[in-house]
């Protein structure tokens, strides 16, 4: 199957695409607000909370350190968290519309 045999237009109404299109949007909002305001609890936490981030948790380390530490940890759990929906559900549902692609709008 060519590349011009595929009607793009078919598969942008298809019902199927639509929905992926909805679910997938709506997920990636929701880790882009989460993510967002995690980044952004960093400096307004440094700014406003310092006497909380000035707690020595172990010698030099501190809950700012901690905090900064842990954006790391909530970038790779978004990461995961988002290759997951995307291989048990999103793959799923692209893979039924691509079996299919030949078959729209004919």
């Amino acid at each position: 199957m060519s590349k011009r045999e595929i009607n793009w237009a078919a598969i942008d109404t298809d019902p199927r695409f639509q929905e992926l299109h909805r679910k997938k949007t709506s997920f990636l909002w929701g880790l882009m607000l989460l993510s967002t305001v995690y980044y952004f609890m960093l400096p307004i936490g440094a700014a406003y909370f310092q006497d909380l981030f000035k707690i020595k948790v172990w010698g030099v380390v501190n809950v700012g350190i901690l905090f900064a530490l842990s954006e790391f940890v909530v970038a790779w759990t978004i990461a995961f968290v988002y290759s997951r929906k995307a291989n048990t559900e999103f793959d799923i549902m692209a893979q039924a519309i691509i079996a299919d692609a030949h078959k729209l709008g004919v």
